[in-house]
C-alpha cells in the first residue's frame, strides 16, 4: 500500500512577484486531495506583452486533477492573490473560502465573470477552523497593506504548516488588524513542520516602518501647500487612503476620491466594517466649486496606468478637474518594478504644467506592506519551523531567504514555480517538476504563452511588416505587377527611391524569370518571395521585416 504524503507545489508567485498560486496536497502519490491557496494575476507591459489585458498562471496541472481539489483559500484581496478567481474558477470548480472583506472582493470578481457569489464561503479568523478533506485550515490575522490579510494555519496528518501570505509586523496599521505576537506564539507553540514565507523585502536591512508613521508627514506636506493637493496611492491601501483623507481634513481641506477602483475599495471597506470614522467625501461635481487651496483629491493611477485618474489629469483633464502651476501631486506609493516608465512619464507631464511632484524617494510618504529582513528573521523565531520554504519573490529573493534560514539553523529549500516538494519526511525532498507557464487574457479570449501570439506581436512591433500581393492567372503567369503595403517601415531607403517601388520592382523581376514549375509550387513561391523581399529590405533599410504574402489564383472556370 502506498504511504500517504504531504506535498507543496507553487504554480505562481515563487520565482516572481505576483500571480500567486500555491497548492498543498495530502494522500497517496498522484491521488492526493488538494487545496489551492490564492489565484492571482500579473499585469502586462507594452515591452513584453503588448495588447494583453491580464496574465494568469497556467492551471493545466490542476485542471487534470479537478476531481481531487477540495477548496480554494484566498489569503487577502490584492489582485496578485485574488484577481484570477473570476477568470479561472469555472475550470477548477471548488468552493472558495475567504474572510469577510476579502469575500466581498472575491464575490465581485466572480460576478463580473458570470459566476455566482454564493461560491464564496465567509470564514472567521483564528480559532475558527474549516475542515476540508484531510486538512483543517484557519485564518491567522497579519498586518499588511489591505484589510483582513491573513496567514493560513494548515493542519495535516503530517503536522502543522504556516503559509504566511503577505505580511508585516505592524502594531499600529491604521486600518485592519495589528500583528499579534502573542497569538502567533500560541499558535506555533505546538510545533510547525514548515513555514512557507513571504520573501519580498528580504534584501531590506532596516526595520520596517508602521503605517501610522506616514500620516503626520503627509499632513505637514499638505499644510505647507497653498494650492490644490492631489495624492495617489494603491487603491487597495485603505489605511493610506484614510491617512491622506484625515490629514486633509485636519488641514481644513475637502476630500474627493477619483477613480472607480478607489471608490469601490472604500465602499467595500465601509460595508465590511473594516473602515470607520472616514472623513466626509465630496463629489467631483462639488469639488469644481471649491477653492483649490481648500481641496485635496485622492486619485487612482500610482503605477502609471494609462486610463487611471493620474494619467488623465497629467494629460489635461479628468471629471472636470485640471491641474495648474503651483499645485502639488504626491505619489504616496512605491513604483512596482516594470512600471517605472509609465510613472516617470506622468511625473514629467505634471512638471511641464508647473505642478510640484513629490514621490517617496525621501522615505516619508510610503511604507511597504511587506516584512523587511529583520521582521522576516523575527517571524522565523516566532514560528520556529522544522523546514522553511520561501515564496512570494523572485529567484534571488528566495535564494537569499533560504540563506537567512540556514543562519538560524532552519533547513530550507528553494522551490520555484513547478517544483513539487514532499514535506512528509525528516528532510524536504523534490519529487517532481510540473510544467508551468502563463496564460494571457486578450480581450475576451485566453491563450497560452506557447501559442506565439505575443511573440508575433513583438516581432511586428520590432521589425515592421510587408504585405506582398500577387495575382496568378489561369496560365500560371503573373497578372500585372506585384504590389506591396508597408506597416511600421520607412518610406525611403538607401537608394533614395521609394522603398515600395524598389521592392515591387525586385519582386517583379524575380517572378518574371521564375519557371512555370516554381509558379505552380505555391510553397516554394512563397518561400522565394520572402527571401527576395527580406534581402531588398536589408539592402534598402537595414532590417528584416515580417513578410505576409497573399497569392490569388484566377480560375479558367
Amino acid at each position: 500500500m502506498t504511504e500517504d504524503r504531504l506535498i507543496y507545489l507553487p504554480l505562481g508567485g515563487a520565482g516572481e512577484i505576483g500571480m500567486n498560486l500555491y497548492v498543498y496536497g495530502y494522500g497517496p502519490q498522484d491521488n492526493e486531495r488538494l487545496i489551492i491557496v490564492d489565484l492571482g494575476v500579473a499585469f502586462p507591459d507594452m515591452d513584453t506583452t503588448p495588447g494583453v489585458d491580464l496574465i494568469f498562471p497556467d492551471i493545466s496541472w490542476l485542471k487534470d486533477r479537478r476531481n481531487q481539489i477540495e477548496a480554494i483559500f484566498i489569503t487577502h484581496a490584492h489582485e496578485d492573490h485574488v484577481g484570477a478567481l473570476g477568470h479561472l474558477w469555472a475550470e477548477l470548480g471548488a468552493p472558495v473560502y475567504a474572510r469577510n472583506f476579502t469575500s466581498k472582493i472575491a464575490s465581485r470578481k466572480l460576478e463580473e465573470n458570470g459566476q455566482s457569489s454564493r461560491i464564496v464561503n465567509v470564514v472567521s479568523s483564528w480559532p475558527a477552523t474549516t475542515k476540508i478533506g484531510p486538512f483543517e485550515v484557519s485564518y491567522l490575522p497579519v498586518s499588511h497593506s489591505i484589510p483582513e490579510s491573513s496567514a493560513l494555519v494548515i493542519d495535516t496528518p503530517k503536522g502543522r504548516l504556516i503559509h504566511s501570505g503577505d505580511f508585516k509586523l505592524d502594531e499600529d496599521p491604521v486600518v485592519g488588524e495589528a500583528f499579534d505576537h502573542e497569538l502567533w506564539r500560541k499558535v506555533c507553540s505546538s510545533g510547525v513542520r514548515a513555514l512557507i514565507c513571504d520573501s519580498t523585502n528580504i534584501f531590506s536591512e532596516n526595520e520596517g516602518r508602521s503605517e501610522s508613521e506616514v500620516a503626520p508627514e503627509i499632513q505637514k506636506l499638505i499644510e505647507n501647500c497653498s494650492a490644490m493637493v492631489v495624492a495617489t496611492t494603491f487603491a487597495s491601501n485603505v489605511a493610506r487612503i484614510k491617512s491622506i483623507a484625515e490629514a486633509a481634513e485636519k488641514a481644513g481641506r475637502s476630500v474627493c476620491l477619483m477613480g472607480r477602483a478607489m471608490k469601490r475599495m472604500v465602499e467595500v471597506s465601509l460595508e465590511a466594517g473594516v473602515l470607520s470614522d472616514f472623513p466626509k467625501l465630496i463629489s467631483p461635481e462639488d469639488a469644481k466649486a471649491i477653492p483649490k487651496r481648500n481641496l485635496l483629491l485622492i486619485v487612482t493611477g500610482s503605477q502609471g496606468e494609462r486610463r487611471a485618474a493620474s494619467a488623465q489629469l497629467a494629460n489635461g483633464k479628468y471629471q472636470g478637474m485640471t491641474l495648474s502651476a503651483g499645485d502639488l501631486f504626491l505619489f504616496s506609493s512605491k513604483t512596482i518594478p516594470g512600471n517605472e516608465r509609465g510613472v516617470i512619464k506622468i511625473m514629467n507631464q505634471l512638471s511641464e504644467k508647473g505642478v510640484d511632484v513629490v514621490d517617496d524617494s525621501s522615505g516619508k510618504y510610503h511604507v511597504s506592506g511587506h516584512a523587511n529582513r529583520p521582521e522576516i528573521s523575527r517571524i522565523h523565531d516566532i514560528v520556529s519551523p522544522q523546514f522553511l520554504l520561501p515564496m512570494h519573490g523572485e529567484h534571488r529573493h528566495l535564494r537569499e531567504h533560504v540563506k537567512l534560514g540556514e543562519v538560524k539553523g532552519v533547513s530550507g529549500l528553494l522551490a520555484t514555480n513547478g517544483t513539487m516538494v514532499d514535506l512528509s519526511g525528516n528532510q524536504l525532498k523534490v519529487v517532481d517538476h510540473v510544467d508551468t507557464g502563463r496564460v494571457y487574457l486578450d480581450g475576451t479570449l485566453k491563450f497560452g504563452a506557447l501559442d506565439g501570439i505575443v511573440r508575433d506581436r513583438i516581432k511586428l512591433a520590432v521589425n515592421g511588416l510587408i504585405v506582398v500581393n500577387i495575382i496568378i492567372d489561369e496560365n500560371d503567369e503573373m497578372l500585372g505587377e506585384p504590389w506591396c503595403e508597408l506597416r511600421g517601415l520607412a518610406d525611403f531607403g538607401h537608394s533614395e527611391c521609394n522603398f515600395v517601388d524598389v521592392l515591387e520592382e525586385d519582386l517583379s523581376q524575380y517572378i518574371g524569370r521564375s519557371s512555370v514549375s516554381t509558379i505552380k509550387d505555391e510553397n516554394k513561391l512563397e518561400k522565394d518571395i520572402k527571401r527576395v523581399a527580406r534581402q531588398t529590405a536589408l539592402t534598402e533599410i537595414g532590417k528584416k521585416p515580417e513578410i505576409s504574402i497573399i497569392i490569388s489564383r484566377l480560375s479558367s472556370n
